[in-house]
């Protein structure tokens, strides 16, 4: 177990993908270590008490409590609160279902469900947004997407200098989109609504709001014009065209050669 005053003393970590060791867990109990735990039992709660409760609320100390254990006993496995955010991000990363890089697949379809995939764990997983960037997401999870999207990428038939381009392009918008949507998702549960309870609340209010009364109209007319009778169908319209947009770019470029 690695002290308070060690971890303090010892420089930041890049990853904990990069500790250079192996996972402490069962077979390396002994000296007092709590029995009943390993990694993969501490990430799973993690990941079960960010969905439920948020970052802000998340501590060891919280962590402890839902294990039924003290709080330093869950060093035992992670060194720091930082390592164990870092392994529930790559946890979730393993929920997604990546395409068979030798199926044939036309890499428009692969393109689909990655960025399909991709939004629905956005959405599902809330923190897992601003965890994004602040690792390095190498971890074997992340890195099977990652590397899966690269191929997808390449088989589109784009230039080399143009690939990592189109890759941010795709999943930036995706990552912006999912975010988005997730908090909305988000703020309507905690607001004891539905998403369409919540949005018409808010489009009324605003509509009697004099100030706002221009942009409301023609905000209202292109909300008209794209159809659905609900949030969930509005928006999944909106990213589907989006989606095409962005394909159909790469196309367009691809042909330009």
């Amino acid at each position: 177990m690695v002290r308070a005053a060690d971890r303090a003393e010892r420089p930041a970590r890049t990853s904990v993908w990069l500790e250079g060791k192996a996972p402490r867990g069962a077979a390396a109990r002994g000296g007092g270590q709590p029995s009943g735990l390993d990694r993969d039992r501490i990430t799973e709660v993690t990941v079960r008490l960010l969905d439920a409760e948020g970052m802000a609320k998340f501590s060891m100390r919280r962590l402890a409590a839902e294990l039924n254990v003290t709080a330093m006993s869950v060093y035992w496995y992670v060194d720091t609160k930082d390592d164990l955010l870092e392994l529930a991000l790559d946890a979730v990363f393993g929920e997604l279902e990546l395409p068979d890089a030798e199926s044939g697949e036309d890499w428009r379809d692969q393109l689909r469900s990655l960025a399909t995939g991709y939004r629905a764990l956005l959405v599902r997983h809330p923190w897992v947004s601003p965890l994004i960037g602040t690792f390095l997401n190498i971890g074997p999870h992340s890195m099977a997407f990652s590397l899966r999207v690269q191929q997808v990428i390449r088989n589109t038939g784009l230039p080399r200098h143009g690939q990592m381009g189109a890759l941010s392009a795709v999943f930036q918008f995706v990552y912006g989109f999912g975010t988005i949507e997730g908090h909305f998702v988000q703020r309507c549960a905690s607001a004891g609504m539905t998403q369409d309870e919540y949005f018409r609340q808010a489009m009324s209010t605003i509509g009697e709001q004099p100030q706002f009364s221009a942009n409301f109209e023609n905000a209202a007319d292109l909300m008209e014009a794209r159809g659905g009778d609900t949030v969930e169908e509005m928006r999944e319209r909106d990213f589907t065209f989006a989606l095409e947009t962005l394909i159909a770019g790469i196309e367009t470029m691809v042909a330009r050669g």
